[in-house]
């Protein structure tokens, strides 16, 4: 009996940057290893969306959906995926409806294939229209559970909110690990519910990070449960708050009941060619490689740095541990939700105000919105002293309906914003783009005609950097004093540091 075959989604081209380097890797560096990563022989190639698109315009001057273009023309081989942040697409706000059949058909015409549709706060109503818009346009829609734990949180839950997603139309189930919680048994639990539920032919596909050190066996576990994908990242941009390595998920199936069927000989190359790139982006990197402590803080890698930047604005980093302390109480105020962009940084931001200014003394626009229900639903109660605090400061009523439905159509005044715009070429794509980052498209437009930047360093930098730190470690730091005889007679000679 031949071995069952396991999918493997690299996301080297997305998440294994905005993971391990602030999403700051340029074009020109991943396209060296597209022939090889279009040929090796992945279910999948996470390439887009996320935060790259907002990084493309405000950090590397770079149009996103032409990195889209370059991507399908250099991979024709490969299911491009992306991750749609459902009715936020992916900005921070709700869209109304149309907007978000807009995007999702211009990101079809532009070379996407896969959309992995989630919801910050597993609010089914925030996915049910993304989900059919990608049906719409015969793209392959992959319905999204963000996985965290709660005392409200089961494996009962997880089955049925899968059930939901494919009554809406959902091609295949993503079991997604944001924060490197779903340790090995939950995950055998979910995913064999799952298929004995739903029928041995639901795809689930496994997300998971690798920030906590144990989501390999999570990986095996999986597989042996029945997932039909498991995500990974080349190893030379594998591991700490990024992803498990692709290569040693090779090697772990090998001799076993399960088979990737990968080309090792091109994994090295891919292996290769980023273990040569990484080191431009030295600056970028998170410090975190294994903590346990997300196990209690649920934090996710992107929100980590994200608060550390915050205190360290406000030269309080030696507070972060009282902040790690926080998050938990201020995510058991707004109901449990999980923490995945944008509620990540909603409840990030909150504990970071509640540990310098005190509990709630102050509470961002985006916090009261959260606990007045403007970004959907959670699975607990809110706490509802704060709920008067929010309504107070926001002037505004408490909603249980989706919250797109309250927005008006918006496409006609969103083209309007973007033509009169320096740098607007006309297209739908840029109204998009306006309308997903109006603060920071504007500038884009102006400036694209110069063409993308890189923000990591070049080869000649790292070789003079290299060369000074050499000189550096060599270099005479403090005073040396020798005494010295000569014919007898001793001297004392003191040797100063030069400049």
């Amino acid at each position: 009996m031949s071995p069952r075959k396991i999918g493997v989604t690299e996301v080297a081209l997305r998440d294994a940057h905005q993971s391990l380097m602030a999403t700051r890797m340029a074009m020109e560096d991943m396209v060296g290893a597209c022939e090889d990563i279009d040929n090796a022989g992945f279910w999948s190639v996470e390439c887009w969306g996320g935060a790259t698109f907002d990084a493309c315009i405000r950090f590397l001057n770079e149009d996103p959906w032409e990195r889209l273009r370059t991507f399908r023309k250099l991979m024709p081989n490969s299911q491009l995926q992306m991750l749609l942040r459902g009715q936020n697409l992916l900005g921070y706000r709700h869209y109304e409806d149309m907007v978000v059949d807009k995007f999702v058909e211009k990101s079809k015409e532009n070379g996407m294939d896969i959309f992995r549709v989630f919801d910050a706060l597993n609010d089914p109503r925030n996915l049910e229209h993304a989900m059919k818009a990608v049906k719409k346009v015969n793209g392959h829609a992959q319905g999204t559970i963000c996985y965290t734990t709660s005392p409200l949180h089961d494996v009962d839950g997880y089955i049925k909110q899968a059930g939901r997603l494919l009554d809406m139309g959902a091609d295949s189930i993503a079991l997604k690990d944001m924060a490197a919680l779903l340790k090995p048994q939950p995950a055998f639990d979910i995913i064999r519910g799952i298929k004995e539920t739903y029928g041995e032919d639901t795809q689930i596909n496994v997300h998971a990070h690798s920030t906590t050190g144990v989501t390999m066996v999570t990986l095996q576990k999986a597989i042996e449960a029945g997932a039909d994908v498991v995500d990974t990242a080349i190893s030379s941009m594998s591991l700490g708050p990024g992803h498990n390595p692709t290569e040693a998920l090779v090697e772990m199936l090998e001799g076993t009941d399960y088979d990737t069927g990968l080309d090792m000989d091109r994994l090295l190359n891919i292996r290769d060619h980023f273990k040569a790139v990484r080191p431009k982006y030295a600056e970028f990197e998170s410090k975190t490689l294994i903590n346990t402590n997300i196990f209690q803080s649920q934090i996710p890698g992107g929100m980590l740095s994200n608060m550390e930047g915050q205190l360290r604005a406000q030269g309080a980093e030696d507070r972060m541990e009282e902040v790690m302390l926080e998050v938990p109480l201020v995510r058991k105020d707004a109901g449990y939700p999980p923490l995945v962009t944008p509620s990540s940084q909603i409840v990030g931001t909150q504990a970071v105000f509640n540990v310098l200014m005190g509990r709630y003394k102050v509470m961002t626009a985006e916090f009261a919105d959260l606990m007045l229900g403007y970004y959907g639903e959670c699975i607990g109660e809110r706490n509802p002293e704060l709920i008067q605090i929010a309504q107070q400061q926001a002037k505004k009523e408490p909603i249980t309906v989706r919250p797109a439905d309250l927005l008006e159509p918006e496409w006609d005044d969103l083209r309007t914003q973007a033509e009169g715009l320096e740098g607007f070429d006309g297209s739908d794509e840029d109204v998009l783009t306006n309308a997903l980052f109006p603060g920071v498209a504007p500038g884009f437009f102006a400036t694209r005609h110069e063409g993308p930047k890189n923000v990591g360093k070049t080869a000649e930098q790292l070789k003079k950097e290299k060369a000074a730190a050499k000189g550096q470690a060599n270099a005479l730091r403090e005073p040396i004093t020798y005494k010295v005889t000569v014919g007898g007679r001793s001297q004392t000679v003191k040797v100063e540091p030069g400049e």
